[in-house]
């Protein structure tokens, strides 16, 4: 099931993003994303949150600021399944365009976002770890 963000998801959610991350991202060090844990953790009260839940476990959320997608993240064992693309489609519902960057390295994710529907709109180098990274939009 997919709903709003719980402050008692926090704990669940936040492991989502630093096993999803380090999981994702073997190209950039594992202690960039440690050292991002706490202000994540404090940035998840400005952005709009929907989880998967699965019988009280969080098995997936998405991320929003405003219409950009700060991250979509499945658990390792429901990866596959859709819930990415459900979550996607949730957030889909109420926005008429959305925008990320994905690193290039990251051939799964964009594969995933092309297939839904995203385009690349440019590309460039985030700045924290100096790797190369895309723009992609969807509109609906």
């Amino acid at each position: 099931m997919i709903r709003d963000f719980q402050v008692s998801d926090t704990e669940q959610v936040m492991q989502l993003w630093l096993c999803g991350n380090i999981d994702a991202h073997p190209f950039v060090p594992e202690e960039y994303w440690r050292s991002q844990f706490r202000d994540v953790q404090e940035a998840l009260s400005q952005a709009t949150i929907f989880v998967c839940d699965r019988d009280g476990k969080i098995v997936g959320f998405i991320g929003l600021m405003d219409e950009y997608i700060a991250g979509i993240f499945v658990d390792k064992q429901y990866r596959g399944m859709g819930i990415g693309a459900q979550l996607l489609n949730h957030a889909k519902q109420t926005h008429s365009a959305l925008s990320l960057s994905v690193y290039q390295q990251n051939t799964r994710a964009i594969a995933f976002y092309r297939r839904e529907g995203f385009s690349i709109l440019s590309q460039g180098v985030d700045e924290e770890t100096g790797k190369k990274d895309d723009t992609m939009v969807w509109k609906l």
